[in-house]
């Protein structure tokens, strides 16, 4: 059995931080899962990641302690159901804006009667012969409210039997909002929308997340109360190393 400890600490009210991985760099997943992050965001909506590069993914990232899990580029029955054949543990499903496309998500995280997902598994094997037995229990379906009708309907999208939380994405919001993200943080309107998120997740005893760009965002964000978070990406990182470096050496 492979215990998907990010699920847990989220029930137990504890934060939890996870890396983004977009550049389709499998030495890159490996690294980061080795660095003790809790869990490692596959990009496929964003990133460079292929259908069956996010496959080599999931391996690249057992070599780690964090646990894999994907964002999926669409709320589809078959590509959530494959990621989870071939071993993510974590699913976050974008674009959700009605508790109708929630349910769409749960449903196809969720082996049956929990869920409609088909039976049938990949590499998933690999968690151990017992996998059917416990995933329903382990895996984390957490769905994104990125516009302003989400907000609207934040409540009812949370309290979808199946859905863990969210992963609130907030440059969409703000577009969703007529705000430029580049101007979204200074945005009164734009901050009481992810209050309204939040609020909504305690209504119904859900984990709050959000998307950010580095470590020191995510800790001022958890203090908002958010408690699913990434806190920087693969490209992020080398990119910030990289200029970094320029300024040591006067360029």
């Amino acid at each position: 059995m492979r215990t998907n400890h990010v699920r847990h600490a989220l029930a137990r009210n504890e934060p939890m931080y996870g890396y983004s991985a977009g550049l389709g760099s499998l030495l890159a997943v490996e690294t980061l899962s080795r660095t003790g992050i809790d869990f490692i965001l596959v990009e496929q909506q964003h990133g460079a990641w292929g259908e069956h590069e996010a496959f080599l993914a999931f391996m690249a990232i057992e070599g780690g302690s964090a646990v894999p899990m994907t964002r999926v580029s669409s709320n589809d029955y078959t590509k959530i159901g494959r990621m989870l054949d071939q071993g993510a543990l974590g699913i976050i499903v974008p674009m959700v804006d009605t508790a109708d496309q929630a349910k769409a998500a749960a449903d196809a995280c969720h082996l049956p009667p929990a869920g409609t997902r088909s039976w049938g598994f990949g590499r998933a094997r690999s968690h151990g012969a017992d996998y059917a037995d416990w995933i329903n229990e382990e895996v984390l379906c957490m769905v994104q409210i990125e516009s302003a009708t989400a907000v609207e309907n934040a409540e009812a999208i949370l309290a979808t039997p199946g859905v863990h939380g969210c992963w609130a994405g907030p440059s969409d919001l703000a577009l969703s909002m007529g705000i430029h993200p580049n101007h979204m943080n200074d945005n009164a309107e734009h901050h009481r929308a992810l209050e309204r998120i939040v609020k909504a997740c305690h209504n119904t005893g859900k984990a709050p997340g959000l998307a950010c760009n580095s470590p020191a965002e995510a800790v001022a964000k958890r203090e908002m109360g958010f408690r699913f978070l990434t806190a920087g990406s693969d490209s992020g990182f080398m990119g910030a190393g990289a200029t970094a470096g320029l300024k040591v050496l006067g360029r």
